[in-house]
């Protein structure tokens, strides 16, 4: 077994986590106008990005926006889940590719097509206007409701498809049993389906909050210029500033805290998810 795993381990420790530790070594240094980085041993790039109020409201931000986000995915993707899981027509396969056809499309792009929606000249605003029902165009673009938007129409398909791989799992029986029982459509989906699907709910919640924490493309262009997250934050510093310690203490504390809250936020679905498997049994 070992020997089978070896490869695999040392294919990530040089894709991943070596890396990662370069960039971690490049955060120690020292930034110079004239020499990029002077190569020390210093702290003062993390204390910089923690201590200063402009970078900790972007940090803010993210979270902000990726938890928003996050839950948004869920609460919206739930339902489709749930009908393309207990989908039995032979259109069923056909249903699943048009949950997967977005992927086929780039950020841009798809954050090119929200401009054309939502901009001042864009569809919406153009309709409002021709009809009458406004006198200037509505302010739908560069704030954060556009960045969630354009976010939850990216990560939608991961979690429909998370959560619809679980649910298939779950017998009908289960569900027909507490319906005989008197229980109503609600309480059959709160106490029945929720609870034996949290382990899609964990693992789609995990999935689209990284993506959500990492998104570039769709906060710089929904967001405009004046609108930052952390990753649009590290480009700057690398490729705008030519920061690179900088920029590499931003983007350790921004893997740091995702991770973290993965972590914690997996663990404690995990944990209440076997709770109430023990509570059953008993």
């Amino acid at each position: 077994m070992a020997a089978l795993v070896l490869p695999a381990g040392i294919l990530v420790a040089l894709l991943l986590v070596a890396p990662m530790v370069l960039l971690f070594r490049i955060s120690l240094n020292e930034f110079s106008p004239t020499q990029m980085m002077v190569e020390a041993t210093t702290a003062a790039n993390y204390l910089r990005a923690v201590g200063d109020p402009y970078y900790r409201s972007v940090l803010l931000t993210t979270l902000a926006v990726a938890l928003g986000s996050t839950l948004l995915a869920l609460t919206l993707g739930f339902p489709a889940a749930y009908w393309l899981a207990r989908m039995q027509s032979r259109w069923k396969s056909l249903a699943t590719i048009v949950v997967l056809f977005p992927l086929l499309v780039g950020n841009v792009v798809r954050a090119a097509g929200w401009l054309a929606l939502l901009g001042n000249g864009g569809a919406i605003n153009a309709t409002l206007l021709g009809i009458g029902v406004i006198a200037a165009p509505l302010p739908l673009i560069y704030n954060t409701g556009a960045v969630v938007a354009g976010i939850v129409a990216v990560v939608l398909p991961y979690m429909v498809l998370t959560l619809a791989a679980v649910i298939e799992g779950i017998p009908r029986q289960v569900e027909e049993a507490a319906s005989n029982m008197g229980a109503k459509p609600f309480t059959v989906f709160r106490r029945v389906v929720l609870p034996l699907a949290l382990p899609g709910v964990a693992a789609g919640s995990v999935l689209v909050f990284v993506l959500c924490m990492n998104t570039y493309a769709t906060a710089v262009l929904l967001g405009g210029p004046r609108f930052k997250m952390m990753a649009p934050a590290v480009y700057d510093q690398f490729v705008r500033g030519n920061n690179w310690p900088f920029g590499a203490a931003l983007a350790f504390i921004l893997l740091t805290i995702t991770l973290v809250l993965t972590v914690f936020g997996s663990a404690a679905l995990g944990r209440r998810y076997r709770r109430r498997l023990a509570e059953e049994t008993t």
